[in-house]
């Protein structure tokens, strides 16, 4: 439920609907905006009788929200939000579209210092990197984990760039949010609702990917988690789905991008590199998604993809990745300039 008040409402009215709300055993959250006062009522398994409210003479109008998802909605919060980095770096809204790059997995300390001192050189300022590798294999290489953290935190460090890595448990969650910038929750820990809650409490910048089948209200029920949590800095990732189709990796699902903007405050970006699985069709759907209204895109780059010790065919050469971000550069400019007239 959103209860909206009346643009003449004092402190005095918006503290009754609150104690309302809190008679029925659920809580309120306001709601900022620039054009009304709301305040949305959360806790709720399902409809929510109107009745306690209707002689209370602030109350201009009171929407009934079914949604699973409620802090998340528009609904709830029509702007767009605006997630604040370090460094300055900001995603979202009308910021500029976010380039983050980085190999699948650490594999040592040259390795990840080489990619972000070429990252930097290019203008890219956020490395992506995992130090915990969920893999379907458990023979496949599970990265070097807390070592693996201890080389981001040294490369952000002396390099400045931030850091971006998935954590998969949440025991992982107090180091990693000590060593790196962003977290990322990965497509099999989607709906891993422990996970989900400790990311929520620490309040660090999380990517929340889309799993593997998941609806688009799967996702945004999960996302809805970490911001009960007290966390609002939730950046969603596109990474493909699993379908019938055997030709690509996943089933690039770019729909969903102007979808969940319509649905969502959330920035939401684009993984061409999962959503593909092939390195020649990576700049092609990077470049579809900035036409698709995405706030940025995720690619995975690799010094020597041909060696990587996971996601290699998916993974682009320095050069490629150098002609891309060149490329997302111009079209951006372009859709911004196109935007305006």
């Amino acid at each position: 439920m959103l209860i909206v008040l009346h643009h003449w409402a004092a402190d005095k009215d918006v503290a009754q609907v609150k104690r309302t709300i809190a008679s029925l055993g659920l809580k309120p959250v306001a709601i900022p905006g620039a054009e009304r006062t709301a305040i949305g009522v959360i806790g709720n398994q399902g409809w929510i009788e109107d009745s306690p409210f209707r002689g209370i003479k602030s109350i201009r109008e009171i929407i009934h929200v079914t949604k699973p998802y409620k802090l998340v909605s528009r609904d709830f919060h029509p702007s767009d939000t605006v997630v604040n980095l370090p460094g300055k770096v900001r995603i979202g809204g009308r910021s500029p579209f976010l380039v983050i790059g980085g190999p699948c997995a650490i594999e040592g300390r040259d390795q990840i210092f080489q990619t972000a001192r070429f990252l930097k050189k290019v203008g890219v300022k956020v490395l992506r990197a995992g130090a915990y590798k969920p893999r379907t294999s458990p023979h496949s290489f599970q990265g070097l984990r807390e070592e693996g953290l201890e080389i981001l935190d040294a490369v952000r460090k002396e390099t400045g760039i931030l850091v971006v890595t998935e954590v998969m448990s949440p025991e992982q969650v107090g180091l990693a949010a000590e060593k790196v910038d962003i977290l990322q929750i990965g497509a099999r820990n989607m709906q891993n609702f422990d996970l989900l809650n400790e990311v929520g409490r620490s309040g660090k910048p999380v990517v929340l990917k889309r799993g593997l089948s998941a609806t688009v209200e799967e996702w945004l029920a999960s996302a809805e988690y970490i911001l009960l949590g007290g966390n609002r800095n939730v950046i969603l990732c596109e990474r493909g789905i699993r379908t019938f189709e055997t030709a690509t990796r996943n089933t690039a699902d770019l729909a969903v991008v102007p979808l969940v903007k319509s649905l969502s405050h959330l920035p939401v970006i684009f993984d061409p590199s999962h959503a593909t699985g092939r390195r020649d069709l990576v700049p092609q759907m990077a470049l579809a998604s900035v036409v698709a209204g995405a706030h940025g895109v995720m690619i995975e780059v690799h010094p020597d993809p041909e060696h990587a010790l996971s996601d290699g065919p998916q993974s682009l050469h320095f050069k490629e990745f150098e002609a891309l971000c060149r490329r997302i550069s111009g079209l951006e400019g372009f859709m911004r300039r196109s935007s305006r007239k």
